[in-house]
């Protein structure tokens, strides 16, 4: 159970990365643009707060990696707990689909995490 809970733990870091790179760099892209519904309009007038919101996801995945290279389930719980709330709050402001996205698959890892104790 402990490499499972490791794998689906460097796999969100892995997703946050993805993310991070996306609002930090590529914003104005057609691939971000087309995973965040924007126009290239909305995109432009938008791209210092996607930087900022880029970064925070940076910090999260910076966050699940320390948790990995420490082993502390400890702090692989914290930040899991800090993406699942951030997807509960995307989910409920921004789109649906972060819920299935960000927070569910936070949630079975945060399980194999407590499980793997």
């Amino acid at each position: 159970m402990t490499l499972i809970a490791s794998v689906l733990v460097g796999l969100i870091a892995l997703l946050h990365v993805y993310i991070m790179v996306l609002e930090m760099f590529l914003w104005t892209t057609p691939r971000a643009m087309k995973a965040f519904g924007t126009t290239p309009e909305l995109a432009a007038q938008t791209r210092v707060m996607a930087g900022n919101q880029g970064l925070y996801n940076g910090f999260l995945a910076a966050g699940l990696i320390w948790g990995l290279i420490t082993g502390s389930a400890a702090i692989q719980l914290f930040f899991l707990a800090c993406v699942a709330v951030a997807g509960l709050y995307g989910a409920a402001t921004a789109n649906r689909r972060i819920l299935f996205i960000q927070t569910v698959p936070a949630a079975l890892a945060i399980l194999a995490v407590l499980l793997a104790r």
